[in-house]
């Protein structure tokens, strides 16, 4: 099947041949669902005499059943060690349920319903540069677009990713809110996510969840969501994100590498991966605005992408990406009026292969294809089989 984005996009996503997932209708949440949760169970509330006394009722009622509360306890943690049905549909954020069992027939094992992320989250991008496939990544700045996007997925039988900007996520915070610090933008990006957790695994797909460039003035805000990462993976053994996005190609490329590196090492501890940009995207997005850059800087060198693969890569259970330019131009254009370049990824691949000793016609870079709007095709088409696994829309 394909992905087709309305005409308003020139018909660009014609390109995405994707695997079908074969996945059942969602099942309503029941009531009954809800109450099964051990973590959403109605707490008492008013008076603490009347709490108190609920507590010895249920005590001396447990009491009188011969139970122990070291056995509540232990009947407790088996019943969580168990991993939850395909056909149990919950609330991920809430529980402390594992991942549903059960795959889907044409994607890897790990790949499950709902929010991937560490091993779920390489496996899928794999299998999308060895299947020839890229997964359509889509900035959204409110509830609706992202279960707009989610259902589309489900619509479309295929995986999606769900991605928050700086200032679509203080958007999704709301504009009345104070940004110092960028407050507002990490709230509207943890709350975003938040609710796709909420909503994925209803809707039956796999979902990435993302964030977008974030330049070198953007830092405390990707410092905020990684804290938020990092809380989510103490309760849960997983990041809020799958993964984020450093956009330091305007900085010179040692530094946009050393800072690349140091947070990976920090990432790499909560499974969360990393895409990272070299070059510049032309145009203008979020409020950057590179549409005076030099030409050369549009296009990326093979020894580049060679530098950035060769640091990255020492870092230990690391996962990235790489947003290399070949032309690429943020904004919607009339096709032809943007020159991308695809063979410069075919290049950069041969070139690293060679480097770490690759078979012939390996692809160990996993490309990333900003500002793809008005883009042919053909272009398209290209980029993919030169491993490109994620492309960017509505940005």
């Amino acid at each position: 099947c394909s992905i087709v984005v309305g005409h308003r996009h020139s018909g660009a996503m014609e390109a995405f041949t994707v695997a079908p997932l074969s996945v059942q209708p969602a099942t309503p949440v029941t009531p009954a669902v809800l109450q099964a949760s051990p973590n959403i169970a109605p707490q008492a509330s008013g008076n603490h005499g009347f709490t108190q006394t609920l507590v010895g009722a249920a005590a001396a009622a447990a009491a009188a059943r011969g139970v122990t509360r070291a056995q509540r306890q232990k009947r407790r943690a088996t019943r969580l060690a168990q991993p939850a049905g395909l056909d149990e549909k919950r609330f991920p954020v809430l529980s402390r349920r594992d991942a549903p069992v059960g795959s889907f027939p044409k994607m890897p094992d790990s790949v499950h319903p709902g929010v991937v992320s560490g091993q779920a989250l390489v496996d899928l991008l794999n299998h999308a540069k060895e299947n020839g496939y890229a997964i359509p990544a889509v900035n959204c700045v409110s509830s609706s677009s992202i279960n707009a996007c989610i259902e589309a997925a489900r619509k479309m039988d295929a995986p999606i990713m769900i991605q928050f900007s700086a200032g679509g996520a203080q958007f999704y915070a709301g504009k009345g809110l104070d940004n110092s610090e960028f407050h507002a933008a990490i709230a509207g990006a943890v709350s975003g996510a938040y609710h796709a957790r909420a909503v994925a695994e209803q809707y039956g797909v796999p979902v990435i969840l993302h964030t977008d460039h974030c330049a070198k003035n953007l830092l405390p805000w990707f410092d905020g969501l990684l804290e938020a990462d990092e809380r989510y993976f103490e309760l849960h053994g997983e990041p809020l994100f799958s993964s984020h996005m450093l956009d330091l190609s305007e900085e010179p490329l040692e530094e946009n590498i050393e800072i690349c590196v140091k947070y990976m090492e920090r990432m790499a501890k909560i499974n969360c991966g990393l895409e990272m940009e070299l070059g510049i995207t032309g145009g203008e997005e979020d409020g950057v605005n590179n549409e005076d850059a030099n030409p050369e800087d549009l296009y990326s060198k093979p020894e580049e992408i060679f530098q950035v693969y060769d640091a990255l890569s020492k870092v230990p259970n690391g996962f990235f990406t790489v947003a290399a330019a070949f032309g690429n131009v943020h904004g919607v254009y009339q096709p032809g009026n943007v020159k991308l370049e695809p063979t410069i990824l075919d290049k950069a691949q041969k070139y690293i292969s060679e480097k770490i000793g690759a078979a012939e016609g390996s692809k160990p870079v996993s490309f990333v294809f900003h500002g793809g709007s008005g883009s042919d095709l053909k272009d398209i088409r290209e980029a993919v089989d030169y491993g490109v696994v994620k492309m960017n829309i509505d940005t």
